[in-house]
């Protein structure tokens, strides 16, 4: 992973976003002056207006796509700006899509421990489990309950099983961070991918420690950090040099430290 001014390489094909909560100014920038085929929003997009709305200036010459964060579920507004937006079938969560040539697959969303912690065994395989198992008060708008749309369930990475790619773009990170997860890691090596792309963080940490152990090259983006495909950093994130203390745990074990990430859980991948 390198860092590169803009415009000092070749077009990139696809951007890569981390975080913005809202936040789209840097991103209409980096569109209009690198021109690339799409943006990929990384989750947490907490977008003010239908997302169609907030990205229209670019939207011409530049196709959007995201994966939802757990943020995104915070409120009715939250959600409905971006499953409510024109865009909504832009989602890539639990599909591969070929975008610039690229194949790209999407899981978006969050572990949370009353569905699945990805430790132990889940509480509930599906949204549809949930509903049949978890009680008439935990619907919405007659449905699954609002924060569950940005819950990992099994069955989203079920659906992705087998099915091959050439990016993973996630909210959650793989088990190269500190606060990563093993089920990530298994889902990108099952694809097949040459590099995935995760927010959720706020970071942008060196993984090149875990590159031969993972099989494939992963990149964090920060918080309103933008990257290209192959992973070099167009705009740093905010918190970026921040959080730079955290430590990978590839790393750690370079340094002779111990250190564990939650195993690959009941799905065995």
């Amino acid at each position: 992973m390198s860092t590169q001014p803009p415009n000092t390489r070749g077009a990139p094909r696809l951007l890569f976003c981390g975080d913005i909560h809202g936040h789209a100014d840097h991103i209409l920038e980096a569109a209009a002056l690198h021109r690339p085929a799409a943006v990929i929003l990384l989750g947490d997009v907490q977008a003010p207006c239908p997302l169609d709305q907030m990205f229209a200036s670019i939207a011409d010459r530049t196709a959007l796509w995201f994966i939802p964060g757990n943020h995104d579920t915070d409120s009715d507004a939250d959600y409905d700006h971006l499953w409510g937006s024109a865009w909504a079938s832009r989602n890539l969560h639990g599909r591969v899509v070929t975008i610039a040539g690229l194949r790209v697959a999407g899981l978006g969303g969050v572990f949370r421990g009353h569905v699945w912690d990805p430790r132990s065994e889940p509480v509930f395989d599906s949204p549809q489990d949930f509903l049949k198992r978890g009680g008439k008060g935990n619907r919405w708008r007659g449905g699954l309950v609002r924060k569950h749309h940005s819950t990992i369930f099994p069955s989203d990475i079920r659906a992705l099983k087998g099915q091959r790619a050439d990016i993973l773009v996630t909210h959650e990170a793989p088990d190269c961070h500190p606060m990563g997860v093993a089920p990530i890691t298994a889902l990108a090596q099952s694809l097949g991918v040459r590099h995935s792309f995760h927010g959720h963080h706020h970071d942008c940490l060196d993984y090149r420690a875990a590159t031969g152990r993972l099989g494939f090259q992963a990149h964090g983006v920060g918080f309103c950090g933008i990257s290209d495909e192959e992973g070099n950093v167009l705009y740093p994130g905010d918190f970026d040099a921040v959080h730079a203390d955290r430590c990978p745990p590839d790393a750690n074990k370079r340094q002779g430290r111990h250190t564990s990430n939650p195993g690959p859980g009941p799905l065995g991948f």
